[in-house]
């Protein structure tokens, strides 16, 4: 039959397709597994043979399997695994080629005559992988042009891997301070902006997939979605691991549009996520220096971010602050923060409200234990949230209450005068029920 004469390169990825959107995931990933397995040795036998175009072939045809739609985060995870472990003897063949003295723009340009647009992106981030190496051309080209090809997939899921490709094959390539691709190759202006650029369409990806299908499918995409977050997050590591973003290179040229990105994503779940990243990747020195711009920043979240998860972890990332050289105490960041806390407090629940007191004072005693009147005014904010309640009686607010006053007690050892000294404690002990 003519099943039985079609060539191997043809594979069983494109033919298989309208079948296997119908599939369940679970039958869907091991015939996609196989096909690859099916195609890496007929590319890999080619290689071997230095038939490029017919290894191409093959390539292309592998990776036609992350073309499926009938795959849920994890499953295509392993089916992009697998395709791109095996792009690397395709990446060694390159390299050899050019060790050889073969143009890396040759094959750059050869690359793109494949049919389909995802294996066609797939093969030149592969390419561009040497020929960034190869310094035939200055990298912040190479790598602009790669980062507007990718913008060629649009479908939500296959695009965010994509792009996480292009991130592996660039990581060490960019033109950062002090690497093999400054100067010549550009800037690490230039290494920022290519970083922020890919995680904007990203993010625009991952925000894009809540969309996708039925509005019956929502909680599951969801799921999905929260599974697809550190391939996201990807970006800000890599951001944050770059020599030459410096504290003043990070205020002058990263925190406004990494902050502007995330915003306008205007998606609770991206905007939530994707700033504890950036409160976690970045030093607390960093924070400290542009605590005004993260603050305003973070009274434009979307209704359906959780503003007080967010300040809890800054604020709980602010308690490493140490003094500067040659200074006593640390620099103020108490006062704006607690400043914002207060003016949101009243738009928030009562158990986020006394979790942002309960972080305060631990920031006032573990960075400014001499001023105990930062102290009080933490204490003072969970008071006021808690006057109009009377005594508190819900088990969870007890909890925190509770934590909030033996906070103290802790760092003084146990000490009871020292807390009877205190104005606001015996005020929020009245708040409790009784024994």
């Amino acid at each position: 039959t003519d099943r039985k004469r079609r060539s191997p390169v043809r594979g069983a990825g494109v033919g298989r397709r309208s079948v296997c959107h119908a599939m369940s995931a679970a039958e869907a990933l091991a015939p996609a597994k196989q096909a690859i397995k099916q195609q890496a040795f007929y590319m890999k036998k080619a290689l071997d043979q230095r038939h490029l175009r017919t290894a191409l072939h093959h390539a292309a045809t592998m990776i036609g399997e992350l073309r499926t739609s009938a795959l849920g985060p994890k499953a295509y995870y392993e089916v992009y695994i697998d395709v791109t472990t095996e792009l690397r003897h395709l990446e060694e063949f390159f390299e050899a080629e050019h060790e050889r003295g073969r143009p890396m723009v040759e094959l750059y340009e050869l690359v793109q005559h494949a049919g389909n647009v995802l294996p066609r992106l797939y093969l030149l981030l592969a390419v561009g992988r040497v020929f960034l190496q190869s310094k035939e051309a200055a990298a912040k080209v190479v790598l602009e042009d790669l980062v507007e090809h990718c913008k060629g997939v649009q479908q939500p899921l296959r695009g965010l891997f994509l792009r996480n490709y292009l991130l592996q094959c660039t990581r060490e390539r960019l033109p950062d301070t002090g690497s093999d691709y400054e100067g010549e190759g550009g800037t690490v202006s230039d290494a920022i902006k290519i970083v922020l650029a890919n995680f904007g369409e990203m993010a625009k990806l991952w925000v894009r997939m809540q969309h996708q299908g039925p509005a019956a499918n929502k909680e599951q995409r969801e799921k999905e979605r929260a599974e697809l977050k550190v391939v996201v997050g990807g970006n800000l590591h890599r951001l944050a691991s770059l020599e030459g973003v410096t504290l003043q290179v990070y205020t002058a040229e990263v925190v406004q549009p990494l902050l502007e990105l995330i915003v306008s994503c205007k998606d609770g779940l991206a905007q939530e996520y994707l700033l504890e990243c950036v409160c976690q990747v970045f030093p607390v020195a960093y924070h400290t220096a542009t605590l005004p711009t993260l603050l305003r920043f973070l009274s434009w979240l979307s209704a359906a971010a959780d503003e007080s998860a967010i300040l809890s972890l800054l604020i709980s990332r602010l308690c490493a602050l140490e003094p500067a050289d040659g200074e006593t105490e640390a620099r103020d960041v108490f006062t704006p923060v607690a400043d914002h806390v207060e003016r949101r407090c009243a738009s928030l629940r009562l158990l986020p409200s006394l979790a942002l007191a309960l972080a305060l004072a631990r920031l006032a005693l573990e960075a400014y234990e001499a001023h105990t009147e930062y102290l009080e005014r933490a204490l003072s904010l969970a008071s006021t949230r808690l006057e109009s309640l009377g005594v508190v009686t819900e088990k969870r607010a007890v909890a925190v209450v509770q934590d909030l006053l033996s906070l103290p007690l802790k760092r003084k050892g146990g000490d009871v005068l020292y807390v009877l000294e205190l104005t606001e404690w015996p005020r929020l002990v009245s708040r409790l029920p009784p024994p």
